[in-house]
This record gives structure tokens, sequence and C-alpha cells, in this order.
């Protein structure tokens, strides 16, 4: 929870007059976006809540270290992918996700606001995000980078737990990073009493291979594309990593780098992007 004493930095929340004294300087702006679908039977499915926190963290860091950053409204409905077997699950169609980017970040510019860095959370955004940044680029030789929370989380792990055999344990979909997380930033909202134990992943029942990953399994030791939705890989949404190994102090620790890795990157945006 931001304190009182913090800049405003959510969007949503800044009013008119306030925005016309804020915008006029052409600050940075984050754009948080997520996914609705199967964390784990423990996590809720919002995993948006959790790019949304880490954004605003990051915005009044970086606003405080000297770059005015607010925070977009979260895009909460993620690219279509692997989860749409999943009920409560709401995705958006990789193509529709693509037009709302675009039109978001039109938006924006339309008015004079250009300096845009999206923090996603969620890996069926990366194609829309791409295609945007792309066209932008190539339209108007605009940069809009984007960070991908949880990929740069499963880097840091290593360095967090003390070593790639425990990190590689605890990671997976389901588990860490964002269960551990779960647990620093929202700790009521995450089921202790719900985390499964830790299961190997399935095997395709047609062809008699092991899954390696989502949409792969394996053939003599070597790679297999297949169509398969999530619930026929994973165990109850889990993949790989061992849920119950997560904890609050984890999380703590990816939450804090995680938040320096940006609000660092906002000020290396803005020194090379100004206003």
């Amino acid at each position: 929870m931001a304190a009182k004493t913090d800049p405003l930095v959510h969007m949503g929340t800044i009013t008119g007059g306030e925005g016309r004294e804020i915008y006029k300087d052409n600050p940075v702006i984050l754009l948080p976006m997520g996914s609705q679908e199967d964390q784990g039977p423990h996590a809720p499915m919002g995993d948006y809540l959790l790019a949304e926190k880490i954004a605003e963290l990051a915005a009044i860091r970086a606003t405080k270290a000297g770059t005015r950053t607010v925070v977009a409204p979260v895009l909460p409905f993620g690219g279509a992918d692997w989860f749409g077997s999943m009920v409560g699950g709401i995705a958006i169609s990789q193509a529709t996700l693509t037009t709302v980017i675009a039109e978001m970040v039109d938006s924006l510019h339309r008015n004079g606001l250009t300096r845009i860095i999206v923090i996603n959370g969620h890996g069926g955004n990366v194609g829309p995000i791409s295609e945007v940044a792309r066209e932008l680029y190539l339209r108007e030789q605009i940069v809009l980078p984007s960070l991908y929370l949880w990929r740069i989380g499963y880097g840091l792990l290593p360095g967090i737990l003390g070593g790639a055999d425990k990190a590689a344990a605890v990671a997976g979909h389901g588990s860490d990073p964002l269960t551990s997380i779960g647990l620093h930033l929202f700790p009521e909202l995450i089921r202790k009493d719900l985390i499964p134990d830790g299961k190997p992943l399935k095997k395709d029942p047609l062809l008699d291979l092991q899954f390696t990953g989502l949409g792969l399994a394996s053939f003599e030791g070597h790679e297999v594309a297949m169509p398969n939705e999530y619930d026929e890989t994973y165990n109850l949404g889990v993949a790989k990593g061992d849920p119950r190994l997560c904890s609050a102090e984890t999380g703590a620790a990816l939450t804090e780098k995680l938040t320096d890795i940006c609000a660092r990157f906002i000020a290396h945006f803005a020194s090379k992007v100004p206003a």
C-alpha cells in the first residue's frame, strides 16, 4: 500500500486538474498488463494484481528519484493462449489485444504523452506487445519497451535462493515467482490451505510423450510442438516447481529487485527519450 506521502502515480485516481499539471511535462507512463487465469488452487486468478502493484512501486521509486512516472489503468485480461479451459478465466484474442494496446498508445500520443513502458505479467501478451511496438517504431521511430516481470523473475531466483538447483525446485507456473510475490504483497489472498504438492508434468495420452512445458513434449530427448492446453499438461495449474517451497521472504526479495530494476530502467529510458 502506498503511503499518504507518496506522489500521485495512478492515472485512474489523478483528477482532471491534477492531470493537466502533471501531464504537461510528458511523464513516463507505465502500462501494466496481466491475465485472469488459473495460477494454481491457492493463488488469485488475477495475476494482473501483481503486475499493477509492482508498476506502482516502481513509479513511486522512480518519481522520488527524479523521473516523474505514472501508472495507467491495468489491462487485466491477457491474450488468449493455453488457459482457455479454466472456468472463471477471461482472455481476449491476440488480434483484439493488439488493437487494444495500439489504441491505448494512440490515445496517449494524441495529447503528447509519448514516453510509455509496458510492465507485462503474462506470456500471452508478449506477441501483441511486440507487434504494436514494431509497427510504432517503423511508423514513428518511437520505442515502446516492455519488461516481462516473470521472465526477469525466473532469472533472479538462483541469486535469491542460493543456486540453480534450489531455483529449479520452486520455479514454474503456480509456484515462483508469482506465489512468493503474492505471499509478500497480498498474503490475505493466498489460500495456504489449498497449496498442492509439487508433481511432474503429465504425459500426452495420445502420443505417449512426456510434456516438458506448455505446447512442448519430448521424443527421444528432442523437442516436439504440441497443441494441448494447460490442464492436460500441468497439475491443478502448477508446472514443475513445488509451491510448498514458496515463501513471503522470497517474495519480498523478488519484489525489491523487480521494483529496483523497473525504476532504474525508467530513469535510463527517460534519459534517452527526453520530454
